[in-house]
């Protein structure tokens, strides 16, 4: 009987459903023979799914170390939970409830973990398999938990709680035992304060018999857990914050708030026998001394051959006020203070032996800091830190943006990786990690994948990320181009952003070619290329671009016109400030004659030689000039190509196109120009301020075709006029400016906050420098220049530069049901995107040419054609001609995403050159042909032989090339808007993928549209998400999901199958090593460690059942996984005991075979000597 599959009934409904919309939405298609085209993607290869995280656990809170498993935990404040063995192996788990993680305890060598929660919860979590789950639970009613302690190889753990008593947990079932060891009990009766919460709980090491309970108030007690009472009670006046046992269980140390170290005892309670402040001053005349911050951990350690070390954190003078976090090592004599470039979170030392009753020998120190894991070598002087391997180093300066490139060229991680191993530091241990537990996944993914991340500090980092694992392999600074400011005058003078000035707000690269091109939030763009050998420039390449910003402000009226290349013809912007062509840079005034800065970057470019390592080297560095008094808008879209050697950047200016390889500007136009006399929005001319109507006249960008004189006359003058002698026209349209003025002053601020969020500025937490605060003092500056102009607008009657609100109506733009996108964009546009391609732009054109398509704000695609120089001879000496084509095709909202298909629906790889060694000798430098993607010929029954895929915020369309038909429609959301989009390859085919601001995540077929995926997965809680969410190949996907990591998800079916197997193993099966030796004397008269039956004491038997009220059991959501995981664990032991008993059957078999043989050569010399007897039985001896 043949299966029934629902989805392939989907497809089909939603394949008819679309092509019946198409149809409708593009009644003039033709001959639509793209419908014939095979779809080979369906839903079934789709399937979404987190993968891995990378990076340092977010606000960390706790750790814990298996010193048999060698695998850490960490803890942190929302409750995630990160493990981590050898490099590579790592795992993410949740808890629920999202509690902050307050202690972690290890069942050392079970593959459990005990955690314990702000919300008075702990959990049991099974390490046995790939993905950890927690298998009991119990949730605390009554009291809070403050302290939990596991001894080693027991099953029952000691929970310590803010009112001071202690309950006990078998962490086998998860329940309460009856024995409760109460405050009042432990301490003396004569005392008439409460103790305080417990800080400490610990056994003896040398009799598990004996409980060592430390209260926050000063007060330790011994407490006897077969008698039921306190043996000892140790008083102190100072607050207490650890304690730490020596392994010989004779003594322990305490660490206090007034940053002493009390040593007692344990059968001396009456005074400590030793105090000492570290870090106090001792004064002369034997008085106390100073008090200094809390110590608040402290560890003794011993060793067998030489003194015992003492490590501890915190107990810092008062006086060392802004110093930085510090461990203090003391060891003997000496003592070694640590500066942390981080505060200490927790810190752990790692030693040669579990048991805590044997000489420890301390070898290494963990530290957790806020930001960083620092691991020290306590074996080697100096105390030198171990080189990390895990990838925890994303968040050194805060990420403000991110691109992620699967299934790259094979060579450039080997090319990356040679060129960044020499940036390595040097001085690290030369000691293996020694946090090396676990197994790397069997499963591996065919393709290499590459993540590059822009960094607030001008810094770019790429990284390995292929197999599920990453590793950083080159690091690039892009600030060593500029001069750093060193007074507070220069850096006000030249730099638009206060803080992080260089930092990085879009990338564009090339992996076949090396090519880097990157822009910054100074407005600067700067282009690399990839070079395996050093070299020194003497001077950087510089090109100024001004892009003019209201048409009144020209300096001079020959700006416009210079080279062919630039359009002569100026046009208005629909933004509050419009772009005028600026053929060439200009850099000869400073200041405009009326005192405003003027032709001045943003920041100051390196005057002395650049020495540029082997990596990505700069070719040449744009920057975009003030422009009377104004600061050039930010960048918002970049592309860059290396085939045609051109680099297109936008802003809400217009658009600039620059040949990188010639170092000229190609053009530099406002995006009105661009449609020409095609232009679908109402525009209207922008009067000029009084105070810059110097040498330049005011040009109307309405009508490209019209005479100088006609362009030049003053808007407020003419029949086209609002303003004419009529008094009622007059006042109306006063009362209009005066309306749109106070509309304009209420969403220029949210019209710049969405313009920074689609150009990815910075809006992480506190502990990141916010980039931000440009924007706010950019709409500042716009708010009171649109005061200004309103005032000055109403006095003189002149019109503004916004759009008929009927106009509006008839524009596509985002949905005023969006609550995030209800704003009054007026007739606002901004370039939002690029893609360079050899196209049919032109309905008349039979072959492709370079082209370079635009996509804006307000859904608009148009096309530029670009003529580039066959040869290389010529291409370095013939300029590239540019023409307009016009616009292709509108959608509604902001164009996101555009590519290129061919007739059979295959996606045409975007053209590229192949890198080449740029500073090789000329005749040493083969430098290979452009590639370009085939277009198949056309014919005359199938006009069309290419297809546009355009995704804007709202929907989808897929145009015939060139005769400019839209033969497929989608719409994608109407409730919501899409913030990333991107054309990904699978193995089964091509297709659109989205990420909505409402969560949703979608997949798309190409080219007939159809849904195949559409998943709630994460919504938009932070606009990190949105700067940093990518798509690429292969159906990988990632994001920022906190400051400090980076999430990975897949949405392909078949990596989902295979995810089990590529994760790695935390849980190895090793033996424990072998417990201390007591020695003959020891165990002759009892002077060893005294062990203790705990479940004759715990046990339901004789503590009874504990109080229901006091703490629920939950069952946890992985019992299944647990139950499979352990059934796992117990098949593979069964496995490895099978081989075992094979090897041993095999070599038993083999001992037989010799025996045998040995048996047989016996039988054989027993033979000959019984022949030789008989032949010389009866002969004397003279006969022989």
């Amino acid at each position: 009987m043949k299966k029934f599959n629902i989805r392939k009934v989907l497809d089909g409904l939603t394949a008819a459903s679309s092509s019946s919309s198409a149809a409708a939405a593009s009644p003039h298609s033709g001959n639509r023979e793209n419908d014939m085209i095979q779809e080979t993607l369906q839903s079934e290869h789709f399937q979404l799914c987190k993968t891995v995280r990378h990076g340092f656990p977010y606000q960390p809170s706790s750790m814990a170390f298996d010193p048999v498993q060698k695998i850490l935990a960490i803890g942190t404040q929302n409750g995630a939970l990160r493990l981590f063995g050898r490099a590579g192996v790592e795992c993410y788990c949740q808890h629920e409830s999202g509690s902050a993680v307050i202690q972690l305890e290890f069942l050392v060598n079970e593959g459990a973990l005990v955690s314990a929660l702000a919300d008075d919860s702990i959990h049991l979590w099974n390490l046995r398999q790939k993905l950890p789950a927690i298998l009991h639970s119990l949730k605390f009613n009554r009291e809070r938990i403050t302290f939990c302690h596991l001894p080693f190889q027991s099953k029952w753990l000691y929970v310590g709680t803010e009112r001071g008593n202690i309950h006990i947990v078998n962490v086998e079932s998860f329940t309460l035992s009856g024995y409760v060891i109460m405050w009042n009990k432990a301490i003396e009766l004569s005392s008439k304060t409460h103790p305080g919460p417990v800080v400490h709980i610990s056994d003896n090491p040398m009799d598990e018999g004996k409980l060592l309970i430390g209260f926050e108030c000063g007060i330790v007690v011994l407490w006897d857990l077969k008698s039921k009472k306190a043996d000892y009670r140790y008083n102190y006046d100072e607050a207490i914050h650890s304690v730490a046992w020596h392994h010989e269980g004779k003594q322990f140390v305490c660490s206090h708030s007034d940053g002493t170290l009390t040593t007692w005892n344990v059968r001396a309670p009456a005074k400590p026998a030793q105090i000492i402040t570290p870090h106090g001053k001792q004064p002369k005349d034997g008085k106390k001394p100073e008090p200094c911050k809390p110590i608040l951990k402290v560890e003794y350690k011993t060793t067998r051959a030489g003194d015992p070390f003492m490590i501890l954190c915190g107990g810092l003078s008062y006086d060392t006020v802004g110093r930085r976090a510090c461990l203090t090592v003391m060891h003997g004599k000496s003592t070694a203070v640590l500066e942390m470039d981080y505060p200490i979170v927790d810190f752990l030392t790692l030693c040669e032996t579990p048991y805590p009753n044997d000489f420890q020998e301390p070898y290494a120190v963990v530290v957790l800091l806020e930001k960083d894991l620092v691991v020290i070598d306590l074996a080697q002087i100096g105390y030198p830190i171990f080189e990390n391997p895990y990838p925890l180093s994303i968040h050194e300066s805060p990420v403000t943006c991110c691109e992620y490139f699967a299934d790259c060229p094979a060579e450039v991680i080997p090319a990356l990786y040679s060129v960044g191993s020499r940036q390595k530091r040097q001085g690290f241990s030369k000691k293996e990690w020694p946090i090396s537990g676990g197994n790397w996944g069997q499963g591996t993914l065919s393709f290499s994948e590459i993540i590059i991340t822009g960094h607030a500090d001008g810094s770019i980092k790429f990284w390995d990320a292929s197999a599920l694992m990453l590793q950083v392999l080159y690091k690039l600074k892009t600030a060593k181009v500029f001069d750093k400011p060193r007074g507070k005058e220069e850096k006000s003078s030249t730099e638009i952003v206060d803080e992080d000035p260089f930092a990085i707000q879009i990338l564009s690269w090339c992996p076949e070619s090396r090519v880097l091109c990157v822009a910054g939030v100074s407005a600067h763009v700067i282009v690399y290329r990839f070079s395996k050998q050093e070299v020194t420039t003497e001077v950087v390449q510089l090109l100024e671009v001004r892009m003019q910003c209201e048409l009144n402000e020209v300096e001079s009226p020959e700006g416009g016109g210079e080279q062919a290349s630039a359009v002569s013809t100026p046009g208005t912007s629909s933004s509050p400030q419009t772009s005028l062509p600026q053929s060439h840079p200009s850099t000869s005034s400073n200041n405009s004659s009326d005192g405003l800065r003027d032709n001045v970057p943003c920041l100051k470019v390196r005057s002395s030689p650049l020495k540029q390592s082997p990596g990505c080297q700069v070719e040449l560095l744009i920057q975009l000039v003030w422009v009377s008094g104004e600061p050039p808008q930010q960048i918002t879209s970049l592309a860059v190509n290396s085939a045609y050697g051109l680099v297109a950047f936008g802003n809400g200016s217009g658009l600039a196109v620059v040949d990188y390889l010639q170092k000229t500007l190609l053009l530099n136009v406002s995006t009105a120009e661009l449609y020409g006399s095609t232009d679908p929005h109402h525009r209207q001319p922008r009067s000029p301020r009084k105070t810059r109507q110097l040498s330049a006249g005011l040009c109307d960008g309405n009508d490209a075709s019209a005479a100088p004189e006609e362009r030049c006359k003053s808007p407020t003058s003419g029949s086209g006029s609002p303003c004419n002698s009529d008094e009622d026209s007059k006042q109306k349209f006063i009362d209009k400016v005066k309306s749109k003025s106070k509309r304009i002053s209420k969403t220029v601020a949210s019209d710049f906050a969405k313009i920074s969020r689609k150009i990815n500025m910075i809006a992480d937490q506190k502990d990141e420098r916010r980039l931000r605060r440009y924007c706010s003092l950019h709409v500042k500056k716009q708010q009171s220049s649109v005061k200004e102009t309103k005032k000055k607008r109403a006095a003189s009657f002149r019109e503004t530069s916004f759009c008929d609100p009927h106009a509006r109506d008839n524009s596509f733009s985002r949905s005023r049901s969006s609550s995030v996108t209800s704003i009054d964009r007026e007739s606002r546009e901004v370039i939002s995107s690029f893609y360079f391609c050899d196209s049919l732009s032109k309905k008349s054109e039979t072959v492709a040419v370079p082209s370079l398509w635009v996509g804006t704000s307000l859904g608009s695609m148009l096309a530029i054609a670009l003529t580039v120089p066959s040869t290389p001879d010529q291409r370095m000496q013939q300029p590239v001609g540019v023409s307009f084509c016009g616009p292709v095709v509108r959608l509604k909202g902001a164009i996101l995403r555009m590519a290129q298909l061919d007739a059979s629906g295959t996606l045409l790889p975007h053209v590229y050159e192949s890198w080449y060694e740029p500073n090789a000798p000329e005749e040493e430098r083969e430098r290979p042909r452009r590639r370009r993607p085939t277009s198949p010929p056309s014919s005359q029954e199938s006009p069309d032989c290419q297809y546009a895929v355009v995704c804007s915020e709202k929907q989808a369309k897929v145009v015939a090339m060139p005769s400019q038909n839209c033969v497929y429609e989608h719409n994608i959301t109407e409730t919501s808007f899409v913030l990333r989009a991107d054309v990904v390859t699978m193995t089964a085919g091509v297709g659109i993928s989205c990420f909505c601001a409402n969560g949703h995540i979608m997949t798309l077929s190409l080219p007939s549209l159809r849904p195949l995926l559409d998943v709630n997965y994460l919504p938009l809680t932070d606009m990190r998400i949105a700067r940093t969410f990518c798509f690429s190949n292969q159906g990988q996907a990632l994001y920022l999901t906190s400051p400090t990591e980076i999430q990975r998800i897949t949405y392909s079916q078949e990596t989902c199958d295979n995810l089990q197997e590529m994760l790695g193993e935390l849980f190895t099966p090793v033996e424990t090593p072998e417990a201390p030796n007591r020695g003959f004397f020891k165990g002759l008269f009892g002077g060893g460690a005294q062990s203790l039956d705990r479940e004759d004491l715990f046990g339901e038997v004789a503590a009874g059942k504990a109080s229901r009220s006091l703490a629920q059991h939950i069952p946890g959501p992985g019992g299944m996984e647990g139950m499979k995981g352990a059934a796992s664990g117990v098949v593979g032991e069964l496995a490895r005991a099978r081989i075992a008993l094979d090897e041993r059957g095999q070599k038993l078999g083999e001992l037989e075979e010799r025996t045998a043989a040995m048996m047989a050569s016996a039988d054989s010399f027993s033979k000959h000597a019984h022949d030789m007897m008989l032949k010389y039985k009866d002969k004397k001896w003279y006969q022989l």
